[in-house]
């Protein structure tokens, strides 16, 4: 993953084929001192190209644009060796187009009405090496997913080779409860929450939270009623 430090400001290429969109989000971070637009992008083979050329640490990706859309663009760029985030800005009317880019290696999930603050602390979030998915987002996304039939099922994955109480954690993780939530549901710490977090991310190679939504789903641990 790229290193930020509190020296450096984040830097973030803004794809969106709309440019009000990326306007607004250039102005408010104009004047954000950690965080920097170090391009813009208006498809996603821009996008990916800006990301090798300024090394930024976080996309702002739209999901529905021309050429190469925000998928691929997702895929291309989490699989390539920048270590750049992707944080999927959607309308939530195209929720085909969230669960691909879920797989794609996303690592955040925004609509475009939230406040552009939001918007802002979700951009540092994942910068720090998390993923910001709402809880009302993962239950909404994750039941839609699993619940969908797909042409070739891929075979589910287990959670095996972890404890007892890392399997609660999981399961509450799958609910899509943040770290301060799981910690008062278990009454513990919210260190001791994020270092079992840490533990399950490795355990599992689960590249993020969003990921780790998956496996708790996939695994069984959490019913999509």
């Amino acid at each position: 993953m790229s290193e930020t430090t509190a020296e450096r400001p984040v830097r973030v290429v803004l794809a969106d084929d709309q440019p009000l969109v990326r306007t607004a989000l250039r102005m408010v971070m104009t004047d954000t001192p950690d965080l920097v637009v170090a391009g813009e992008a208006a498809n996603g083979a821009e996008a990916v190209r800006l990301v090798e050329e300024t090394g930024a640490d976080v996309v702002v990706m739209d999901l529905r644009m021309p050429g190469t859309d925000g998928i691929e663009a997702t895929r291309l760029i989490t699989a390539g060796t920048t270590g750049a985030r992707v944080v999927v800005l959607t309308t939530f009317d195209d929720d085909d187009h969230v669960y691909g880019a879920l797989h794609a290696g996303a690592s955040g999930f925004l609509v475009k009405d939230m406040a552009l603050d939001d918007i802002l602390a979700a951009v540092r979030v994942v910068a720090s090496g998390d993923a910001l998915i709402a809880p009302s987002v993962t239950r909404r996304l994750i039941k839609e997913f699993t619940d969908r039939p797909r042409a070739a099922p891929a075979p589910r994955r287990g959670a095996d080779g972890i404890t007892d109480r890392e399997r609660e954690v999981l399961t509450l993780v799958g609910r899509g409860l943040s770290n301060t939530e799981v910690a008062a549901e278990l009454h513990i710490s919210v260190a001791t929450a994020k270092t079992y977090v840490t533990r399950l991310l490795a355990k599992l190679d689960a590249r993020d939270r969003v990921q780790l939504v998956i496996i708790a789903y996939e695994a069984g641990l959490v019913s999509t009623g």
